[in-house]
């Protein structure tokens, strides 16, 4: 599943990272944003891109291309 497709209010937990884009990765490391971690789905843009989270109890906005790069799956 992708982190795109998650509705408002959903949460999930991080599974890993794909090897691609490291400045991306790197980001969301420094975010809090790691496996294992959980997270809720905050808010949407209206066109879809940022996508607000909240992670470790902060709020922090991913952009789609960012969010690609998560592993991730839900959870109830």
């Amino acid at each position: 599943m992708q982190l795109k497709d998650m509705p408002i209010g959903s949460k999930g937990r991080i599974k890993g990272m794909k090897n691609t884009l490291p400045e991306y990765r790197r980001r969301l490391v420094m975010l809090g944003a790691t496996p294992g971690t959980t997270f809720e789905v905050i808010r949407v843009a209206p066109l879809g891109d940022p996508i607000e989270l909240r992670v470790r109890g902060s709020s922090i906005s991913v952009r789609r291309d960012e969010a690609e790069i998560l592993e991730i799956e839900p959870i109830q």
